[in-house]
């Protein structure tokens, strides 16, 4: 069992309350961690110092490249810790072995192309405005100042770093605070920055809960922006307290990602590609494709086949190499999983696979659900509507491409989808009319750091990743820089200045 204290102005601590908090296997229930937990006391002191390491620390003052240098050492630190980080995942957030090993390889790819942001010179002109003898006009992007970064638990390390990566590029200061399910690799982080010997409170990691340390970070006035992924509904909450102080906000929130299979798909590519877009982490993504829209023509044929194959998928112990399908994250959300799953049946929908805890007694411990496929959704009902961040698969047949894209569109997410088809241009001219962040192409789940990511409608505000994301964390200011040199030939002066 690990122990972690707080990382707080370059030293770890201990909670300011004393509280703990208790980091389980899903598998299990065995403690994979015991972890301090931040209070407000511990969020204020996490502020101030991240306050005092933009204002008057080297951080802010350090040349880009001295900044890109340390945060490509996050990215070889990972590299070199590659497996305990793997181990340390799969234990803390039920994440199957295969997954947490491409997770800790993208963690470390991701920080390491941060790293080359935090080298680039984003001065550009202002188009239209510079005129020689007259002016100079360019647009500057600063730092924010300190960014209050709050993740969820279903990708621990990956979001830790998606967050830290971009708020360090930019030049800004940071307070994480990592989910309380799965506070380890984000511990684990702090420990390599620490290593690394990154100036004091320009990181700072302190897990709690969100209703103490999350609002407290959210409303606290030495924060100047707040990054946030999670839940659409505690989006809008996140919105509102950090209105309090006027901070820019940008969220990463739900999704009810609708994946549409043409009648002209190579079947045997798109069953797989639908298998993966929605049991992937068993189902715990926000962009997982939780809708599968099907063609009345070949509807039958693909259920049946979809059916079949989600019957081979192995259910079991996250740490075996073998294992498709590992446990949710915790018995509340098995319980919430399971609530959806009884709700599709009193709503008319039919359980085709699935549809409950397994039998099987070497489970029993685990917070398993089986892969579960509906079909005779309706695409109003609750569970073709709400997130249900589970493996749960809603089958809908549509007449046409039109009636389709309607229903892809009758959401109040747009965080992603997908097409699938042989015909690349039809796909395309599908995927332009559809009201999401990310469309697919004949693929899923592929996020890059390279291209910016987000959502349409209630899936969230701004962009994560590539230069927009970098731009999320910035301020911009026009410099106007005056070229006539003499006072008399001033515009302004005949306006208001007397002569004389």
């Amino acid at each position: 069992m690990q122990e972690y204290q707080l990382y707080i102005d370059g030293a770890f601590v201990s909670s300011a309350e004393g509280k703990k908090i208790q980091s389980v296997n899903p598998f299990d229930q065995s403690t994979v961690a015991r972890v301090d937990c931040a209070t407000t006391a511990d969020v204020d002191k996490a502020a101030a110092a991240a306050r005092k390491a933009f204002d008057e620390g080297p951080w802010a003052h350090m040349s880009r490249d001295e900044r890109s240098a340390l945060i490509k050492s996050i990215s070889d630190k990972i590299n070199e810790k590659f497996k305990e980080l793997v181990k340390l995942e799969v234990m803390d957030s039920g994440s199957t072995y295969r997954k947490a090993k491409e997770d800790v390889y993208l963690s470390a790819r991701s920080m390491h192309y941060f790293s080359k942001l935090a080298a680039l010179d984003l001065t550009e002109p202002v188009e239209g405005l510079n005129k020689p003898g007259f002016s100079r006009n360019i647009i500057v992007r600063e730092p924010m100042g300190v960014v209050g970064a709050i993740i969820p638990w279903n990708f621990p390390l990956k979001m830790a770093i998606w967050k830290l990566g971009p708020a360090l590029a930019a030049g800004n200061t940071v307070v994480l605070k990592p989910s309380e399910e799965t506070p380890a690799t984000a511990m684990e982080l702090s420990k390599i920055i620490d290593e690394i010997g990154f100036p004091p409170g320009v990181v700072n990691i302190i897990p709690g809960y969100g209703t103490e340390a999350g609002e407290a970070l959210i409303k606290h006035p030495g924060v100047d922006k707040i990054a946030f992924t999670g839940s659409t509904a505690i989006g809008r909450k996140v919105m509102a307290m950090a209105s309090e102080t006027m901070k820019r906000c940008t969220l990463e929130c739900g999704g009810k990602s609708a994946n549409i299979i043409l009648d002209d798909a190579d079947m045997e590519m798109a069953l797989d590609g639908s298998m993966y877009a929605i049991f992937y982490h068993q189902g715990q993504c926000c962009e997982a494709g939780a809708r599968l829209f099907l063609p009345e023509k070949i509807a039958d044929e693909f259920i049946g086949k979809l059916v079949d194959k989600t019957k081979k998928l192995v259910i079991g112990d996250p740490m075996d190499k073998a294992t498709d399908i590992g446990p949710l994250v915790s018995k509340k959300q098995q319980d919430r999983v399971l609530g959806y799953i009884q709700k599709g049946t009193e709503e008319g929908a039919k359980i085709l696979i699935g549809g409950k805890q397994p039998d099987d007694e070497a489970l029993k411990s685990g917070f398993f659900v089986e892969p579960t496929i509906f079909s005779d959704v309706d695409n109003k009902t609750t569970i073709a509507q709400e997130e249900i961040f589970g493996p749960v698969l809603s089958v809908i047949k549509y007449r046409d491409t039109d009636d389709a894209v309607a229903m892809a569109n009758d959401s109040m997410y747009g965080l992603a989808a997908g097409v699938w088809s042989k015909d690349k241009e039809k796909a395309e001219a599908i995927a332009r009319r559809l009201r999401a962040g990310t469309v697919w192409i004949n693929e899923w789940h592929l996020i890059s750091e390279k291209a910016p990511f987000g959502g349409y409608k209630k899936s969230g505000i701004g962009r994560e990743f590539g230069i927009e994301g970098l731009k999320e964390y910035t301020e911009v200011k026009h410099l106007h820089i005056d070229e006539v040199g003499e006072r008399d030939k001033k515009q302004w002066y005949d306006v208001v200045v007397p002569k004389g």
